[in-house]
């Protein structure tokens, strides 16, 4: 898997993002030049955006493990061909944002199909700071 996924001008969700049951169509810009930061933009509902990061720049040993179903249904070949992106909780800034390491978001880049994975198995948080606490 890699951390650097591309821009898209769309992205099939092969089922819907959690809360999100009626949008499956999203295009991926990059928000930054560093390829950390995107906003991943409903085209069916310009108002709905989520933020979704690269996590190896704030959890360089963020390496997920996907089930079988999730490799299937995105036809995962290699795992080079996919990019786990993670959903931003941007809170009041930088000290307060968190970024939900539970329930990645992986495309795949040669086919531009998506979808939001809950890992299970694992004690990975729902909420981890971007910033460790001071």
């Amino acid at each position: 898997m890699t951390d650097a996924p591309v821009a898209a001008p769309e992205v099939e969700f092969v089922a819907p993002i959690m809360g999100f049951d009626q949008h499956k169509r999203f295009s991926l810009v990059a928000l930054d030049e560093e390829g950390v930061l995107f906003s991943l933009r409903c085209l069916d509902d310009p108002d709905l955006r989520l933020i979704v990061m690269a996590p190896g720049s704030f959890f360089p040993g963020y390496a997920p493990e996907l089930d079988d179903d999730t490799v299937a249904a995105l036809d995962l070949r290699d795992a080079t061909e996919a990019a786990v992106l993670c959903v931003v909780n941007p809170g009041t800034g930088l000290a307060s944002a968190t970024a939900n390491l539970l329930a990645p978001v992986v495309i795949n880049h040669r086919s531009m199909r998506a979808a939001q994975t809950v890992l299970v198995g694992t004690d990975l948080p729902l909420r981890a700071p971007l910033v460790p606490a001071a």
